[in-house]
C-alpha cells in the first residue's frame, strides 16, 4: 500500500538494455494469467486495494479508458497474479509511453492485494512482466514510474535491475525530482541502493 505519512514525490526509473532478468519464483499456490475479457473489475479492486484510487469505479473508468481500446496488446500485456481458486491478486502491465514520438516500453501499475503482500509476489510479478517485456519489445531500455509514497515498490525495482533516473527527456523536472525522492528515502532509510 501506499505510505502517504511522507512527502509525495513522483520519480522515474529506468532498466537498462541487457540487465539481467532476476529469478524470483513464484509462492506456492500462486500462479500468473494474462488478461481476459471481464478481469478489468480484478484490476480495479486490486489498484484500489493499494489506494492508487479512491474508488473501484474510477480504477474501473481508468482501465476502460487507458487500456481497453488496445484490447489486442492488452491481453498480451496486463499480467496477473492469481490463487490456487483463481482470485486475482496481484497485477503488473507491459505498456509504452510515447518520447520524443517514440514509443519506449513501460512497466504499469505494479500492485499486490494488501492481504497477500510479503510473500515476494511484487518481486516475482516484476521479473516476469520483465521478461514479457523482452519478449514484446527486445531487450531495450524499460522505464517506469512511481513515487516515494511506494517506497517498497521501489526496493523490489531495484531488485530487479531498474534504478533511479533523471533522464531530462521522460519529464522536465525528472533529474531534479530523482535526486530529491531518493535523499528523503534514503535518509529515512526506507531505499536500500
Amino acid at each position: 500500500m501506499l505510505d502517504k505519512s511522507i512527502p509525495y514525490i513522483g520519480l522515474y526509473m529506468k532498466r537498462p538494455a541487457g540487465t539481467p532478468v532476476a529469478a524470483y519464483p513464484l509462492a506456492d499456490g500462486y500462479s500468473f494469467a494474462l488478461y481476459n475479457d471481464g478481469d478489468e473489475a480484478s484490476w480495479a479492486r486490486i489498484e484500489t486495494s493499494v489506494l492508487e484510487f479512491d474508488s473501484e469505479f474510477a480504477a474501473l473508468m481508468y482501465f476502460k479508458e487507458k487500456f481497453l481500446p488496445d484490447l489486442g496488446e492488452l491481453r498480451k500485456r496486463c499480467l496477473f497474479i492469481e490463487t490456487g481458486e483463481g482470485r486475482k491478486v496481484a497485477t503488473a502491465t507491459a505498456w509504452w509511453h510515447f518520447i520524443n514520438g517514440e514509443r519506449r516500453p513501460w512497466l504499469h501499475w505494479v500492485s499486490v492485494d494488501p492481504e497477500h503482500q510479503g510473500l515476494g509476489l511484487g518481486r516475482a510479478l516484476t521479473a516476469k512482466v520483465t521478461e514479457l517485456m523482452i519478449e514484446l519489445d527486445g531487450d531495450a531500455d524499460f522505464f517506469l514510474h512511481t513515487q516515494t509514497w511506494s517506497h517498497r515498490a521501489i526496493n523490489i525495482y531495484i531488485s530487479n535491475g531498474y534504478q533511479p533516473t533523471g533522464e531530462k527527456a521522460l519529464y522536465k523536472d525528472s533529474q531534479s525530482n530523482c535526486k530529491k525522492a531518493m535523499k528523503l528515502l534514503k535518509a529515512r532509510g526506507l531505499v536500500k541502493t
